[in-house]
């Protein structure tokens, strides 16, 4: 299933996590890694980044988080990724209220930014490893694992198997982010993905 092309294709890190990866969620169709890659790596910024980035504009805050900032609480919080972190995620997905610091503790990370604590306690308990104390980790040795147990908890790998056409990759989409943000780029990865 890791053909050349597609170890020419992927990071290092990325393909040294994958055959425990692939083992350990079954993703044994090639419909099954297309999708999977595709999205990791439109998530990612091809597999650049593991970590969200919360460095903001005020302009940028009113824009994407309209619900938690006023024009004077944005031009308060603008560039300072831990504040916006613990207003945005406070008292959500299992985090403290913003004084807590839980919403920039548990940030994204991951290729499929992995957020909130108790999204952090349940993926850790899955793989065993305490994630609460060390978050981070997610970010450096588990990327890829977090990217597919977040297939695994949202029923995606199913869905996967119905093809790479644009509505397969629509519904997808829509549970991994909520919309269909990016669709453009994440078709042309899936037919990429779907070459290697």
């Amino acid at each position: 299933m890791i053909t050349k092309k597609l170890i020419t294709t992927l990071p290092k890190q990325v393909i040294d996590e994958l055959p425990s990866v692939i083992d350990q969620f079954k993703i044994d169709s090639k419909f099954k890694l297309t999708h999977f890659l595709a999205q990791c790596a439109h998530e990612s910024g091809n597999f650049k980044f593991t970590r969200e980035n919360l460095n903001y504009s005020a302009q940028g805050l009113l824009k994407i988080f309209p619900k938690y900032f006023s024009k004077d609480t944005a031009e308060i919080a603008a560039r300072k990724p831990e504040i916006i972190a613990n207003i945005v995620y406070s008292l959500r997905m299992g985090n403290g209220n913003k004084e807590s610091g839980d919403g920039y503790k548990y940030r994204g990370r991951g290729y499929i930014q992995l957020t909130g604590k108790s999204n952090y306690k349940s993926f850790g308990d899955f793989i065993g490893v305490n994630l609460l104390d060390n978050p981070d980790l997610v970010a450096t040795k588990y990327p890829l694992t977090s990217a597919a147990w977040f297939f695994e908890i949202k029923r995606l790998w199913k869905i996967a198997e119905e093809g790479i056409e644009e509505e397969t990759i629509k519904k997808i989409t829509k549970l991994i982010n909520g919309g269909h943000h990016g669709l453009d780029d994440r078709i042309s990865k899936t037919k990429i993905f779907y070459q290697c």
